[in-house]
């Protein structure tokens, strides 16, 4: 029987990962390439400088978009991308696009229970940009390592 798959993980540079964990942010955005469910944890590891899990939250919503505009009429305050920076994001993507592939859709994970740990963990295994499920062993390791339960 499968491990039951409890969360995801995508890399974010700290920066833009402070603004969830210290500023209070609580919309995250990217494109769409893992499911998400609510309930789900979102374990966020930061990439480049100080890599590794800092923190978590709960999924409370899961919504996907096509326009990027929407989001920001939507969410603007919330997100923890500024509207500029997301509409960067969309240019960006456009050129990284291989041809002939429709774009994903976006996607928008509303956040709760955000905490941030009290220590960094490593990861066990490379995190692509296109994230990664999290299973329940690996989620209480983690736990285990920052002191939590």
């Amino acid at each position: 029987m499968e491990e039951e798959i409890v969360g995801v993980t995508f890399p974010v540079p700290k920066p833009l990962l402070d603004r969830i964990l210290k500023e209070g942010k609580t919309v995250f955005v990217k494109p769409s390439t893992l499911r998400v469910k609510p309930g789900m944890k979102i374990v966020f590891y930061a990439s480049r400088e100080n890599q590794g899990f800092h923190g978590e939250a709960e999924v409370e919503s899961v919504r996907h978009f096509k326009n990027i505009e929407e989001i920001i009429k939507e969410y603007r305050n919330e997100l923890f991308l500024t509207p500029e920076e997301l509409r960067k994001y969309e240019r960006d993507r456009r050129r990284w696009h291989s041809r002939g592939k429709r774009p994903r859709p976006w996607m928008v994970l509303k956040l709760k229970g955000i905490r941030r740990y009290p220590r960094i963990v490593k990861p066990k295994r490379f995190i692509a940009v296109s994230g990664r499920y999290i299973r329940e062993s690996e989620y209480q390791e983690i736990l285990a390592k920052v002191g939590f339960k």
